[in-house]
């Protein structure tokens, strides 16, 4: 058995998340085709999930109906992942406004530590742990700005956009800069300074962004 049956998240919500991980992580490459028969066996799964699964991709654009074709990756285009830092800016500064305000004990030493972390892999230059630890602390930032809408459209952007993060960390010296960025936006959440705290959001996303351009282009 593909998934453990024990665990309490939906099969469908299971199957979902795994296929759309691997749309994001480029391992289902844009024009492939997804055949619910192959993934069912593939994830030893009924096709019910799986047809769920493929519906709610659909919904978010992640993959196309082709007719007598079936389920066609469209994946995430550069042009998608421009538009998500877009939005990235103009609303995770809010996001951080609201945390400086709202934040609690919980929340604010969990970031202490996500970014005693990061100062350890910076060292260690892992790119991977630096990866999942930028996750985490915009998701305990998402959950300290106290709502509920923001936290569920950024949770999703970070997502969709999580490849783009992470190559963005292997660049030379980025590692360093991303660390002295989140240092300054915890810095201002700790100090409950709600301005502040939205402008160094505000510049880490965009220097993210031109990171990632820079990258690009090379």
């Amino acid at each position: 058995m593909f998934f453990d049956l024990n665990d309490k998240q939906s099969l469908t919500a299971k199957v979902y998340t795994h296929i759309r991980d691997d749309i994001i992580e480029g391992r289902y490459s844009t024009g492939s085709y997804l055949v619910e028969t192959k993934l069912a066996e593939e994830l030893d799964v009924s096709r019910t999930p799986v047809r769920e699964a493929l519906k709610q991709l659909e919904l978010e654009g992640l993959v196309i109906s082709i007719p007598n074709r079936g389920m066609m990756v469209q994946g995430m285009s550069s042009h998608d992942i421009d538009d998500i830092f877009t939005v990235r800016h103009l609303l995770e500064g809010q996001a951080a406004y609201w945390a400086a305000e709202r934040i609690d004990e919980a929340n604010l030493a969990r970031l202490t530590e996500i970014v005693e972390l990061m100062e350890m892999y910076t060292r260690k230059n892992d790119a991977a742990n630096l990866a999942r630890l930028d996750t985490e602390f915009h998701e305990v930032l998402f959950s300290a700005s106290d709502s509920r809408i923001l936290r569920q459209i950024l949770t999703t952007l970070h997502q969709n956009s999580r490849r783009a993060r992470r190559t963005s960390l292997t660049a030379p010296e980025r590692p360093s800069h991303s660390l002295a960025e989140h240092r300054a936006i915890f810095e201002a959440i700790e100090r409950h300074e709600p301005a502040l705290a939205k402008a160094r959001m505000e510049d880490h996303v965009t220097n993210a962004h031109s990171r990632r351009t820079n990258h690009e282009q090379q």
